[in-house]
Protein backbone atom coordinates (compact mmCIF):
# COMPACT_ATOMS: atom_id res chain seq x y z
CA UNK A 1 0.00 0.00 0.00
CA UNK A 2 1.79 3.62 -0.99
CA UNK A 3 2.33 6.29 1.36
CA UNK A 4 -0.53 8.89 0.95
CA UNK A 5 1.38 12.34 0.00
CA UNK A 6 1.81 14.71 2.53
CA UNK A 7 -1.27 17.63 1.99
CA UNK A 8 0.44 21.20 3.14
CA UNK A 9 -1.73 23.48 4.28
CA UNK A 10 -3.35 26.02 1.49
CA UNK A 11 -2.04 29.31 2.11
CA UNK A 12 -5.17 32.20 2.48
CA UNK A 13 -6.30 34.19 0.08
CA UNK A 14 -5.44 37.83 1.17
CA UNK A 15 -6.10 41.30 -0.57
CA UNK A 16 -4.42 44.58 1.10
CA UNK A 17 -5.33 48.06 0.89
CA UNK A 18 -2.29 50.55 -0.71
CA UNK A 19 -1.09 51.44 2.27
CA UNK A 20 -1.56 48.23 4.24
CA UNK A 21 1.39 44.96 4.77
CA UNK A 22 3.69 44.14 6.55
CA UNK A 23 6.27 47.37 6.81
CA UNK A 24 10.31 46.93 7.72
CA UNK A 25 12.91 49.36 7.08
CA UNK A 26 16.34 49.31 5.74
CA UNK A 27 18.09 51.82 6.13
CA UNK A 28 17.49 55.86 5.99
CA UNK A 29 14.94 56.50 3.38
CA UNK A 30 14.28 52.83 2.08
CA UNK A 31 11.18 51.60 3.77
CA UNK A 32 10.05 48.39 2.47
CA UNK A 33 6.22 47.30 2.81
CA UNK A 34 5.76 43.52 2.42
CA UNK A 35 2.45 43.06 0.65
CA UNK A 36 3.10 38.76 1.38
CA UNK A 37 5.58 37.35 2.83
CA UNK A 38 7.07 33.75 2.53
CA UNK A 39 4.85 32.63 5.56
CA UNK A 40 1.63 33.47 3.65
CA UNK A 41 2.36 31.92 0.20
CA UNK A 42 3.91 28.44 1.95
CA UNK A 43 7.44 29.09 0.91
CA UNK A 44 6.79 30.58 -2.60
CA UNK A 45 7.80 34.03 -2.41
CA UNK A 46 7.57 37.67 -0.69
CA UNK A 47 6.63 40.87 -2.59
CA UNK A 48 6.85 44.27 -1.06
CA UNK A 49 7.05 47.63 -2.46
CA UNK A 50 9.88 49.71 -1.02
CA UNK A 51 10.45 53.30 -0.97
CA UNK A 52 14.11 54.12 -2.06
CA UNK A 53 16.43 57.58 -1.09
CA UNK A 54 17.25 60.04 -3.99
CA UNK A 55 20.55 58.41 -4.70
CA UNK A 56 20.29 55.76 -2.59
CA UNK A 57 19.83 52.09 -2.95
CA UNK A 58 21.51 48.76 -1.25
CA UNK A 59 25.13 47.76 -0.92
CA UNK A 60 26.70 45.27 -3.80
CA UNK A 61 25.73 41.89 -2.13
CA UNK A 62 24.61 38.21 -3.23
CA UNK A 63 21.70 35.67 -2.55
CA UNK A 64 23.02 32.12 -2.20
CA UNK A 65 19.05 31.25 -2.09
CA UNK A 66 16.74 33.36 -2.95
CA UNK A 67 16.42 34.81 -6.65
CA UNK A 68 15.51 38.76 -6.70
CA UNK A 69 13.37 40.82 -9.25
CA UNK A 70 12.80 44.47 -9.41
CA UNK A 71 10.27 46.32 -11.36
CA UNK A 72 11.07 50.55 -11.38
CA UNK A 73 7.83 52.01 -10.55
CA UNK A 74 9.29 55.58 -9.83
CA UNK A 75 12.55 56.49 -10.88
CA UNK A 76 15.03 56.00 -12.79
CA UNK A 77 18.14 52.98 -11.70
CA UNK A 78 21.51 52.14 -12.14
CA UNK A 79 21.73 48.23 -12.08
CA UNK A 80 24.09 46.26 -11.42
CA UNK A 81 23.95 41.96 -12.07
CA UNK A 82 27.26 40.22 -11.81
CA UNK A 83 29.43 42.06 -13.59
CA UNK A 84 27.16 44.10 -15.91
CA UNK A 85 25.50 47.50 -15.64
CA UNK A 86 22.09 48.20 -16.93
CA UNK A 87 19.51 51.23 -16.93
CA UNK A 88 15.95 50.80 -15.56
CA UNK A 89 13.72 53.56 -16.61
CA UNK A 90 10.45 53.62 -14.82
CA UNK A 91 8.42 50.46 -16.08
CA UNK A 92 12.04 48.63 -16.48
CA UNK A 93 12.05 45.40 -14.75
CA UNK A 94 15.24 43.19 -13.93
CA UNK A 95 16.06 39.77 -12.58
CA UNK A 96 18.91 38.98 -10.43
CA UNK A 97 19.25 35.27 -9.97
CA UNK A 98 20.38 33.19 -7.17
CA UNK A 99 24.17 33.31 -6.94
CA UNK A 100 25.07 36.59 -8.97
CA UNK A 101 26.47 39.60 -7.19
CA UNK A 102 23.68 42.67 -7.41
CA UNK A 103 22.73 45.68 -6.43
CA UNK A 104 20.57 48.88 -7.83
CA UNK A 105 20.85 52.95 -7.25
CA UNK A 106 18.35 55.25 -7.71
CA UNK A 107 20.06 57.74 -9.52
CA UNK A 108 17.57 60.71 -9.58
CA UNK A 109 17.35 63.36 -6.86
CA UNK A 110 13.46 62.47 -5.76
CA UNK A 111 12.54 59.17 -3.91
CA UNK A 112 11.91 56.39 -5.77
CA UNK A 113 9.90 53.10 -5.54
CA UNK A 114 10.01 49.59 -6.73
CA UNK A 115 8.53 46.42 -6.10
CA UNK A 116 10.98 43.90 -5.20
CA UNK A 117 10.25 40.12 -5.53
CA UNK A 118 12.48 37.20 -3.67
CA UNK A 119 11.84 33.65 -4.45
CA UNK A 120 11.76 31.43 -2.32
CA UNK A 121 9.66 33.35 0.57
CA UNK A 122 11.51 34.36 3.63
CA UNK A 123 13.70 37.52 2.58
CA UNK A 124 11.74 39.47 4.60
CA UNK A 125 13.20 38.22 7.70
CA UNK A 126 16.53 39.94 6.93
CA UNK A 127 15.23 43.03 6.73
CA UNK A 128 13.64 42.44 10.12
CA UNK A 129 17.44 41.92 11.78
CA UNK A 130 19.41 44.38 9.11
CA UNK A 131 16.67 47.11 9.47
CA UNK A 132 17.26 48.59 12.82
CA UNK A 133 20.67 48.30 12.41
CA UNK A 134 21.02 50.68 9.40
CA UNK A 135 18.64 52.86 10.60
CA UNK A 136 20.51 53.14 13.97
CA UNK A 137 23.83 54.00 11.81
CA UNK A 138 25.52 50.70 12.45
CA UNK A 139 28.27 51.10 10.06
CA UNK A 140 30.56 48.12 11.53
CA UNK A 141 30.97 45.98 8.34
CA UNK A 142 31.76 42.63 10.46
CA UNK A 143 28.76 43.27 12.49
CA UNK A 144 26.76 43.92 8.85
CA UNK A 145 28.03 40.89 6.90
CA UNK A 146 27.30 39.00 9.91
CA UNK A 147 23.14 39.64 9.42
CA UNK A 148 23.96 38.85 5.57
CA UNK A 149 25.12 35.93 6.18
CA UNK A 150 22.67 34.69 8.61
CA UNK A 151 20.03 35.53 5.93
CA UNK A 152 22.03 33.32 3.37
CA UNK A 153 23.48 36.22 1.84
CA UNK A 154 27.22 37.94 1.91
CA UNK A 155 27.81 40.99 1.44
CA UNK A 156 30.17 41.93 -1.06
CA UNK A 157 30.68 45.90 -0.79
CA UNK A 158 29.08 49.65 -0.50
CA UNK A 159 26.02 50.56 -2.48
CA UNK A 160 26.83 51.86 -6.00
CA UNK A 161 27.68 55.13 -7.43
CA UNK A 162 25.99 57.47 -9.98
CA UNK A 163 29.72 57.09 -11.99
Amino acid sequence: MATPARIEPRPAPLVLGREDGLRLQSGPGRDLTFKITGEQTGGAFDYSIVEVAPHGGPPLHVHHIHAEAIHALEGRYKVRIGDETFTCEEGGFAYMPAGLPHAFLNLTGEPGRVVLLYTPGGAHRFFEEYGPLARDGVTDRATLAAVFARHDMTLLGPPLTAD
